[in-house]
């Protein structure tokens, strides 16, 4: 087996990501990400696969905004199969009609002042912004827009968000993706897995 993990930080920047092949990888750049350590780009058998973990809105110096453009920017501008896949932190809100609402919206769906219009269409910019290019949410192609799914939950209320995605380019073809939580119920994480079967 073949792992590749992004550079660690010290301090309060402890989380990273890591991605795991039998088959041989190599990893790439994706330039302009804040925090390199929560997005590596790996190749495997032709496919490129961009494995993301967004920081969270209270990030400071916009990390949140700037991570989701440059991961936009460089998969707009590539080519050949690829996806994206992770824990990307939005949306807030799906709704059945295909609008969605970001963490740059409050609870009624208005803009927050102090997030504003480019928050708004960074969080937007991977899960409907590639959408142009070709790209497609996995989960929403095989199952419809009316289908509510969660991947993280808050544990009083037993409300939450569906943050991690899977999302790819024409090139690969999805025929299954769901989600697992009973891993998250087990404790084993506070995020559901998404597991899925692709080819390209």
């Amino acid at each position: 087996m073949e792992i590749a993990g992004a550079g660690a930080v010290s301090g309060r920047r402890a989380l990273r990501v890591l991605t795991a092949s039998r088959f041989s990888l190599e990893v790439g750049d994706v330039p302009g990400v804040p925090w390199p350590e929560r997005v590596l780009a790996t190749e495997v058998q032709g496919l490129e696969v961009i494995n993301f973990h967004s920081p969270i809105s209270p990030s400071p110096n916009l990390a949140k905004v700037r991570a989701h453009e440059a991961v936009h920017a460089y998969l707009a501008q590539g080519a050949g199969p690829r996806l994206v896949c992770g824990d990307l932190n939005t949306p807030r809100r799906e709704h059945a009609d295909g609008h969605v609402w970001t963490f740059a919206r409050d609870r009624y769906g208005k803009l927050r002042e102090e997030r504003g219009e480019r928050w708004d269409q960074a969080e937007l910019s991977l899960i409907r912004g590639l959408e142009p290019f070709g790209f497609r949410d996995a989960f929403r192609a095989l199952h419809g827009r009316e289908v509510r799914e969660l991947s993280w939950e808050w544990q009083r209320w037993h409300g939450g968000y569906r943050l991690d995605h899977l999302v790819v380019s024409p090139e690969v073809d999805v025929s299954e993706v769901r989600y697992l939580h009973d891993l998250r119920r087990a404790g084993l994480s506070d995020h559901s897995a998404l597991w899925a079967v692709v080819d390209w």
